[in-house]
């Protein structure tokens, strides 16, 4: 049913298998519980029906990734942590040639987060078991049971996709969804400017000094963070940063009491922390206020800007969840209020909603930005 391939000599048979097809069907087993960047423990791969479970604890997968970027189809279900996996391990990044069934199920209407077993019993009426899900993927030897369920995620997958792809095509979607899975893998490789980190910790209600002071902390939790290999939540919370700087702490004591903070950082890191806190640059180069979120357009607007997503839904058949996401939403709000650049919009509303959602949703608010400018007003 499946070879476990440990020896690298073993794997040079696979790939030259993989050079006889440019279609393969990928999943991943890893640990990422104490780290920042995953441990691999298998790499499963379907080729022509034939699986492998490639040893991620002894092999030298240089080659293999070479295949995977080179392929006309990498098929996943729910590929983001895989490609991140692939991105870090090969130091590569740009797989643009993915499809995920987990993404072409949402446009079927089966919503944006349906599970391989889930997709499975629907699409397949297969049924399997998941019930190894927090193996110790790294522990040697693996037990049947995990080289059971490691090589089922990937058995049924390239019959699924199979299946997901012809009706996508009935319903000429297919391009859609591959457009889709290309600005995921790409959104994936993406990595925050260390200046901007500070965007994800802070709001519209931090002060410029407390914004400048989450920015030098976030880019110190980075280093951090990669220095040691460990999640950042080892090192600081993202909640743990915001209560820092709203209490300001001058000493270890007041330190020792912001919320969740680890001992151990106020006795290695304590003095760093506490000079990231005062001294900072001078006031010039503090970052601005943070824009208020949107709660909403004016009535009127929001209507019609509804009207604009139904029709959209309508026309092509896919979910209104799936045409547009909040934060979407949320990026040609602020487009228009701060007049900015098409270019900064996210990729997936320059692509194909560009024209079916973007630029009408685009003129709708452009009529409303007087108001909209009063809800998302910048405070100095």
């Amino acid at each position: 049913m499946f070879q476990f391939i440990q020896q690298q000599k073993d794997l040079e048979n696979v790939l030259a298998l993989m050079g006889q097809t440019k279609t393969y069907g990928l999943d991943t087993e890893f640990i990422k519980v104490d780290t920042l960047w995953p441990k691999l423990g298998l790499f499963q791969i379907n080729v022509n029906d034939q699986i492998y479970l490639l040893d991620g604890t002894t092999l030298d997968l240089t080659g293999f990734w070479q295949r995977l970027f080179s392929a006309q189809q990498n098929v996943f279900h729910a590929c983001s942590e895989d490609i991140d996996l692939i991105y870090h391990y090969s130091q590569q990044k740009e797989l643009k040639n993915v499809f995920d069934t987990q993404v072409a199920l949402s446009f079927l209407g089966h919503g944006l987060q349906v599970s391989y077993q889930n997709a499975l019993k629907l699409i397949l009426d297969v049924d399997i078991e998941k019930d190894q899900t927090r193996s110790d993927w790294l522990a040697r030897p693996l037990s049947p049971e995990q080289m059971n369920y490691a090589a089922n995620d990937v058995l049924y997958l390239m019959k699924l996709s199979d299946n997901i792809q012809l009706e996508l095509k009935n319903k000429s979607l297919l391009s859609f969804v591959l457009e889709d899975c290309s600005n995921l893998t790409h959104e994936i490789g993406v990595e925050t400017l260390a200046d901007e980190l500070y965007h994800d910790i802070g709001n519209y209600r931090h002060s410029r000094r407390q914004l400048m002071q989450l920015q030098q902390i976030a880019v110190w939790r980075e280093q951090m963070v990669k220095a040691l290999n460990q999640p950042r939540s080892f090192i600081l919370r993202n909640s743990t940063m915001i209560d820092m700087v709203e209490k300001n702490p001058r000493n270890h004591f007041q330190l020792s009491t912001v919320k969740d903070i680890r001992p151990n950082i106020v006795r290695e890191h304590g003095k760093t922390i506490l000079d990231l806190l005062k001294f900072l640059p001078e006031q010039e180069h503090w970052p601005l206020r943070m824009a208020r979120p949107i709660r909403h357009a004016s009535k009127e607007t929001e209507s019609q800007v509804e009207m604009v997503i139904q029709k959209a839904s309508l026309e092509t058949d896919i979910p209104k969840e799936v045409l547009i996401r909040k934060k979407w939403m949320n990026a040609i709000y602020q487009h228009v209020v701060f007049h900015n650049d098409e270019e900064k919009l996210p990729a997936f509303l320059k692509g194909w909603r560009y024209e079916l959602l973007t630029q009408p949703l685009i003129e709708i608010l452009q009529a409303d930005e007087q108001y909209l400018s009063g809800q998302m007003k910048v405070l100095d």
